[in-house]
């Protein structure tokens, strides 16, 4: 996967990804089963919807874990590999995109096959291709391995990539949404949502006589 800039990441990711990313989201009712090991970092995540008062629910799944230490640290590094730090802002483990990946398995469990199989999938394809699960591997081999499943040619993937394909895209919606709705993430975009201007002068007047219409300001 070829090294791009933070605005260009923006976009090949494509609002229509983001927006995804943001009705993946939202909280689920179902049950996710007993997990009782405390989760202190995913506490820590500054996400926009944790802005709010917390529900109950929501804060026992902050406590509980969902990914093996050897799957936090492969999804730390192909985070941080998906969104870097820059000399704009953070990376995303700095805004806490893989606790809040974490949060999303454990609030939508029917999530949970498919992360861990795809991460399991990233790694046997690192083995095999060059003997290394995903997080030894080195800058070189981890490339190697993303640029056949980020941008595939349309209609030509191998069939034996398709399961990594469908993972990364998924991986790469959950972390855009995790990045882009944090503290960071936000500051990155330079919103500062709506504000009064006072120096504003009414609508532009080319805009005025395209609609046919005269600026009242």
């Amino acid at each position: 996967m070829s090294k791009i800039s933070r605005r260009q990441s923006l976009k090949f990711l494509g609002v229509g990804s983001v927006g995804a990313g943001l009705t993946m989201a939202g909280c689920d009712t179902k049950s996710t089963g007993d997990h009782t090991s405390e989760n202190k970092d995913a506490a820590e995540h500054n996400h926009v919807a944790q802005s709010v008062d917390p529900s109950d629910r929501d804060k026992q799944l902050l406590k509980e874990k969902f990914f093996t230490d050897q799957e936090r640290k492969t999804v730390r590094t192909l985070a941080d590999i998906i969104i870097p730090k820059d000399e704009r802002s953070g990376s995303a483990s700095d805004a806490g995109v893989p606790e809040f990946i974490e949060f999303m398995m454990l609030d939508q469990p029917y999530r949970q096959t498919a992360m861990r199989g795809g991460l399991a999938w990233l790694n046997n394809r690192c083995l095999k291709v060059h003997g290394k699960d995903f997080v030894d591997s080195d800058d070189a081999q981890r490339k190697a391995i993303l640029d056949e499943i980020a941008f595939p040619a349309k209609g030509k993937a191998k069939k034996e990539i398709t399961q990594g394909i469908s993972f990364f895209n998924s991986f790469r919606d959950l972390t855009a949404t995790g990045f882009w709705t944090s503290k960071i993430g936000i500051d990155d975009l330079k919103y500062i949502g709506n504000v009064a201007n006072p120096n504003w002068n009414g609508c532009p007047d080319e805009a005025c006589n395209h609609l046919g219409v005269q600026n009242s300001a």
